[in-house]
């Protein structure tokens, strides 16, 4: 998992190519198996009418993840597929199941884990908000502070000798990821539904928050293995900007350490699973700064959608791609989709 260390990139990509390029679908029974698990209902899909006349587009949709099967983040349909696949795989039942998170991935796994009947051991950096580690341990987890970033709280997590479940690939471990990504395919399902029913056209730009890239890869792979020709703009913190800083250089790096209020997002090395999507799929990629980003979740709080921090980075980056200099690098777009990936937190930058 070592890979080459870079500055902070600027704050802009584009590739006018990428959506060219084609690759193959997520398999057909995820969305099947997400669909028989109790209370699953698709989440909302919200128009914002305001927010359309703002950037300059036609229709503008919020994907409201704060309430996905009983847990605040879309998290769930990755893990719940990974571990699946994971246990049906495995040559034994695991004494627990590992992982490593910035606070949802690791709740969901935590979660669970309780329903399968297993111990859940969870590490996570330092920085992680007290509320998320309570939430985590309010499942049944047994929480390990590292002290340490990101990338390193994966590291403990890997040589734990429980079932790893993480959401970031490296080489040697990409199985999981894998099952993980595919997961979170149901979600762009829902959408094209969604947006069908309310009779508009299909996504023309969709904003993706962006930590280690796995739910870029699921919307890289839902779009590019279409011909709807939608441009997939990714969303990065300023200060762990890790996609953009390996887009700019043509090749995967790692970003100095950071910190921001957008703590699911803050990741310094991109997953190696989700790279070659990223760097052929993704149309533009952005960074933002915590104050745009806690703007954009008081603008969507105002139109009673509940955003996070990592949530609300999706209209913080439309909102910095839809300048007048930007504009014209990307495709024009009818309908702008953000993926507002988590509820509120207990963040007091916001």
């Amino acid at each position: 998992m070592t890979l080459s260390t870079a500055a902070p990139a600027t704050a802009w990509f584009s590739r006018p190519a990428a959506r060219t390029w084609t690759c193959a679908p997520a398999p057909a029974e995820v969305a099947a198996f997400h669909a028989n698990l109790p209370g699953y209902a698709p989440t909302p899909l919200t128009e914002v009418p305001a927010l359309a006349a703002e950037l300059g587009v036609e229709r503008v949709f919020v994907k409201d993840e704060s309430a996905r099967l009983g847990l605040p983040a879309f998290k769930i349909l990755g893990a719940s597929w990974g571990v699946h696949q994971a246990l049906r795989h495995a040559a034994r039942r695991p004494e627990r199941l590992v992982t490593a998170t910035d606070g949802n991935h690791g709740r969901a796994v935590a979660a669970l884990a309780r329903a399968h009947g297993l111990p859940a051991r969870v590490f996570v950096p330092s920085g992680v908000h007290p509320a998320a580690r309570a939430a985590i341990e309010a499942e049944g987890a047994e929480v390990v502070e590292t002290n340490a970033s990101y990338d390193e709280a994966v590291r403990r997590a890997a040589a734990d000798p429980g079932l790893l479940v993480q959401d970031t690939a490296w080489p040697g471990y990409e199985e999981v990821p894998r099952w993980i990504v595919e997961g979170y395919s149901t979600l762009f399902t829902e959408i094209d539904a969604q947006l069908n029913a309310a009779g508009a056209a299909p996504a023309g730009l969709v904003a993706v928050p962006v930590g280690v890239g796995s739910l870029a890869q699921a919307a890289v792979t839902h779009y590019r293995a279409t011909s709807t020709g939608s441009t997939v703009l990714s969303v990065e913190p300023e200060t762990a900007a890790c996609v953009l800083a390996s887009l700019t250089e043509g090749r995967p790096v790692t970003v100095p350490d950071g910190s921001t209020i957008m703590a699911g997002l803050n990741c310094a090395t991109p997953s190696t699973l989700a790279w070659p999507y990223l760097r052929d799929g993704l149309d533009a990629a952005v960074a933002v700064s915590d104050d745009d980003t806690a703007r954009a979740a008081r603008d969507l709080a105002s139109h009673g959608i509940p955003a996070g921090p990592c949530g609300a980075a999706s209209l913080a980056g439309v909102r910095a791609a839809l300048t007048e200099d930007r504009r014209a690098d990307l495709a024009p777009a009818a309908t702008v989709v953000l993926l507002s990936t988590e509820g509120t937190t207990a963040n007091p930058a916001l």
